[in-house]
């Protein structure tokens, strides 16, 4: 992932999620609104107006609890059904 000019990167997170490795990346870019956000090779990303919370979400995305694993399972299983229809 390339950062732009005025984004730091504060944080990496390796992990994994619906069974396939993850790297999430916390930066800092002053520019926005929120400067505070992450990022995974995913997709995936959330941002915060302060550094609290950053870590802790960046960690969870990337190590899902097993209450975050049913969540996930469930979330696949309605869309494939639906998509079924």
């Amino acid at each position: 992932m390339q950062l732009k000019e005025n984004e730091y990167r504060f944080g990496t997170f390796h992990g994994r999620h619906d069974g396939a490795p993850a790297k999430v990346t916390a930066i800092r870019d002053d520019t926005r609104p929120e400067p505070y956000f992450w990022l995974c090779s995913c997709g995936a990303g959330r941002s915060f107006p302060t550094e609290d919370g950053v870590f802790a979400t960046a960690w969870r995305h990337t190590h899902p609890t097993r209450l975050d694993r049913l969540r996930q399972w469930a979330t696949r299983r309605l869309r494939t059904r639906r998509a079924a229809r």
